[in-house]
């Protein structure tokens, strides 16, 4: 068995209606989901605000490479097509596998430039670290401590003060 978090976003189309089909494509490992929040673009100002939430998932046999690729089909489910001229840039979807823990409990390192794990960026991103708090509040980051540390660390503790929690949002479809 193993354990990922996953970190979604969107900020095109129906924001709410792509984080919910990545959801319903994760069901069938889904533990538990963040909260939703609404958050500024990163890396590319010029775009639309995000919608970011977090999931732990679990499965008996999936590799740190199925949740790679778990992760793509949600993105391909809700219409994601990468701009290589934006990196950073606008997307219908957005799963990133954060991190993946063995059945035990250790955590999986990978430097595959195609799935680097624990997520290379990860502590760096308030839009990661607040909605994984929500799901998992003594969790720790690979190579980096406890997430509520780095919430103050800079510069994630500056963007913090633009997330701004959604309670009025759900994941659940019904």
């Amino acid at each position: 068995m193993t354990r990922a978090v996953l970190s979604l976003g969107s900020n095109l189309g129906d924001r709410l209606e792509h984080l919910r089909t990545a959801v319903t494509g994760l069901r069938d490992v889904l533990l538990v989901a963040s909260g939703i929040y609404e958050t500024p673009p990163w890396g590319d100002p010029d775009q639309p605000a995000y919608l970011n939430a977090a999931l732990m998932v679990a499965d008996d046999a999936a590799g740190p490479r199925d949740w790679l690729d778990r992760a793509r089909a949600a993105e391909a489910a809700a219409g994601r097509v990468r701009d290589p001229e934006r990196r950073f840039g606008p997307r219908s979807l957005d799963v990133d596998v954060i991190g993946v823990w063995t059945a035990d409990g250790q955590p999986v390192h990978s430097a595959d430039p195609e799935l680097t794990l624990p997520h290379p960026r990860a502590h760096l991103r308030a839009f990661v670290l607040r909605p994984w708090i929500d799901i998992e509040p003594y969790g720790r980051l690979p190579g980096h401590g406890a997430l509520t540390d780095l919430m103050s660390t800079e510069p994630v503790g500056t963007d913090a003060l633009d997330l701004r929690p959604r309670p009025d949002l759900r994941l659940e479809s019904d």
